[in-house]
């Protein structure tokens, strides 16, 4: 299987790409500038100047376009829906990077992660950005699209243990009742999800056990 990973520069573009390449995949990094991942091949060229000629080769596209600042949160949905137009009627698959944010807490899915009182002020644009990608994802049956949303508590440098729980639309709890997932597990459970392409057109969700 041959793997492009938009954004492989990023943290979770990074731990996703090693995965995959440990794996025995055939994958290359999509960056901007220096290819700082553990893809041998690289494609160096900005996200918006990609064309379906560029993707051509590949199989599954993985979307790992993050944002912090008030300039590139508003880049996470015009990214994924720009994979999703060069992607448009293809058989390809396209795996994004989701939020927790949109995650439903409760049973009839009328409440969010963010709509709740505790969700931090600081977090509501960027939760605001992917809710916006995943409303647009929702719309579309032209893409082969998988939006995987981490846990509440998403740790760039926490442990990688190897194991997880896969939950769905709903926020899941742990075994000690927490939201937590490492960024290495969450790229485990991508990559499980990539070989075995079990959810077209879903948001799924994953959880450290």
């Amino acid at each position: 299987m041959k793997i492009a990973v938009v954004c492989a520069n990023g943290k979770a573009g990074q731990l996703i790409t090693k995965e995959a390449v440990g794996r025995g995949f055939d994958v290359t990094a999509v960056v901007r500038g220096e290819n700082k991942s553990v893809a041998e091949n690289a494609i160096i060229k900005d996200l918006f100047d990609l064309t379906k000629e560029d993707l051509a080769e590949f199989d599954t596209i993985v979307d790992a376009c993050g944002g912090w600042t008030e300039d590139t949160i508003p880049v996470i949905p015009k990214a994924g829906e720009y994979l999703c137009d060069l992607l448009s009627g293809t058989n390809k698959r396209l795996v994004i990077v989701g939020g927790a944010g949109s995650l439903f807490v409760n049973p009839e899915h009328t409440a969010t992660v963010a709509d709740g009182p505790d969700f931090p002020d600081a977090f509501k644009p960027l939760a605001a950005a992917h809710q916006k990608l995943l409303d647009a994802l929702r719309q579309r049956k032209d893409v082969k699209w998988t939006y995987i949303s981490p846990a509440g508590d998403f740790r760039a440098d926490g442990e990688r243990t190897g194991e997880y729980t896969l939950g769905s639309e709903e926020l899941v709890l742990n075994s000690k009742g927490e939201s937590v997932i490492s960024y290495a597990d969450y790229a485990i459970a991508f990559v499980d999800e990539i070989e075995k392409g079990n959810h077209i057109y879903e948001r799924i969700s994953v959880v450290s056990n």
